[in-house]
């Protein structure tokens, strides 16, 4: 990519981001970022070798791409120092801010790209879904997918909405996983197992299923009756998980975190009283 990527914001995720683009073979002269905490900027400047300054104007003028890399309610702010470039394209990170809102605040000459990625991408294995409003042209949508596809793969949802599930699945997933592995550790240091070997077995295991998984064509319903044997130990737990109604459970918790998304996506002046 030899366009001129702008970064409004230098922290973990704008990090994995310039990171994943100098790998792919972005030049370090064709990035900026906009830092205003000294600490922050000297580090990105001194990770990457890229312009870093703590002003958005500056920063962000003649950008060809501007990636808003800031936390949502620090939006409002940085948006008056933004002039985004005729043509240019906004890739947005910022969690629950929407279209409307974008397009409101930097005008018509920019072409926006939400964007949901979550933090495995600081590793560059993000799962990042993406939305596009109509009218977006290809362009801006291949310079939106190559960024986060820099640090993972890239799935586009065909609406605004769709976000906040990609937010409850992928966004939020890792939690999910973490928390599953606490539990699996625990139980199995209550069974007799040290914490160390519980909690390596627990990791590898996920790890290890996940690749598994990846490398197979079958659906994950088939890998999981491969190891299911009639009568087994893998079929008495997987029964005391369905007696607790665990898809059940699992589905209420991301539609929890959805309709959370979806809440502090809304403007002020949407929200319910």
């Amino acid at each position: 990519m030899k366009e001129t990527i702008a970064f409004v914001g230098g922290g973990n995720m704008a990090a994995s981001l310039i990171g994943g683009l100098l790998a792919a073979g972005c030049q370090a002269a064709n990035i900026r970022v906009a830092e205003r905490l000294a600490d922050s900027a000297a580090r990105i400047r001194e990770r990457f070798g890229v312009s870093v300054g703590n002003d958005i104007r500056a920063v962000t003028d003649g950008a060809d791409i501007v990636v808003l890399a800031i936390k949502p309610q620090q939006f409002a702010e940085a948006a008056v120092g933004l002039q985004p470039l005729a043509g240019s394209t906004t890739l947005s990170i910022m969690a629950g801010v929407r279209c409307t809102t974008l397009r409101r605040s930097l005008g018509t000459a920019t072409e926006i790209v939400r964007s949901m990625p979550n933090t495995p991408a600081l590793i560059r294995r993000g799962a990042t879904g993406l939305f596009a409003p109509d009218g977006t042209s290809a362009r801006s949508r291949a310079r939106a997918e190559a960024i986060v596809k820099s640090v993972g793969s890239a799935c586009w949802v065909e609406t605004e909405d769709a976000l906040d599930a990609v937010t409850a699945l992928s966004g939020c997933g890792p939690a999910y996983f973490f928390r599953f592995v606490e539990s699996l550790r625990d139980a199995g240091v209550a069974l007799g197992l040290d914490s160390a070997a519980a909690r390596s077995l627990a990791f590898e295991t996920f790890a290890g299923a996940a690749a598994l998984a990846t490398a197979r064509d079958e659906d994950v319903a088939e890998l999981r009756r491969q190891v299911t044997s009639k009568g087994g130990a893998t079929e008495a737990a997987l029964q005391r998980l369905d007696a607790g109604n665990f898809d059940a459970l699992i589905r209420a918790a991301l539609t929890a975190a959805c309709e959370r998304s979806r809440e502090l996506g809304l403007d002020d002046k949407e929200r319910s009283p």
